[in-house]
């Protein structure tokens, strides 16, 4: 099993490649979506956030917003905050992995170098387009204001770095250009696997 770790910056195409990569036959695991059920309803970071931080959780979830404000309050939460998501998006991941019979994993990390996750995989993948693409993408979608987004871009690595350190960079500047460029990835890691 060939583990592929996928990360971009936001409106880079992130989830569209991610996407691309499961049509090629890929199996694909996203750290989002992980940490979207944990904090869930019955999700296994309810009870452990509820013993720390009583008051994010809401009607039964791990509410963000609440998380955000208390980040706010006290930015040493986060480390506490970390300390008690990390463990579990990890069993989370080695969960679905046991459960793989694909020969290519994409394991979809948006921070992926930010965390290390890049020392826990074969290879590293990163999406990108221009920063004048990119804004206009996170704007059209219209859930922040231009000052929200270069905050959160402020906190990621930059994507010129992100690209420098990924094994394969995939310009997302159109839909057609990166289907043909995640084509010729899995092509390549596929012939370098041993055939069964």
């Amino acid at each position: 099993m060939f583990l592929l770790g996928l990360t971009g910056s936001i409106g880079m195409g992130k989830s569209t490649t991610a996407q691309m990569f499961a049509q090629e036959g890929c199996a694909l695991w996203d750290a989002d979506a992980a940490v979207h059920r944990l904090y869930g309803k019955g999700g296994a970071a309810v009870a452990p956030f509820y013993a720390v931080f009583p008051e994010a959780v809401i009607d039964g979830e791990v509410s963000r917003a609440a998380l955000k404000a208390i980040i706010d309050k006290d930015p040493t939460a986060l480390k506490k905050i970390e300390s008690i998501v990390h463990p579990l998006v990890g069993q989370d991941r080695a969960m679905f992995l046991s459960g793989v019979k694909s020969d290519i994993v994409v394991l979809d990390i948006p921070l992926l170098f930010e965390t290390g996750g890049d020392t826990r995989v074969d290879a590293t993948v990163c999406v990108y387009v221009d920063d004048a693409t990119q804004e206009a993408r996170v704007l059209e979608r219209g859930t922040m204001t231009r000052e929200q987004f270069l905050a959160i871009k402020a906190k990621q690595l930059p994507a010129k770095e992100k690209c420098e350190r990924a094994d394969y960079v995939i310009h997302t500047d159109t839909v057609e250009h990166a289907r043909t460029q995640v084509q010729d990835v899995v092509q390549q890691i596929r012939s370098q696997l041993p055939h069964a």
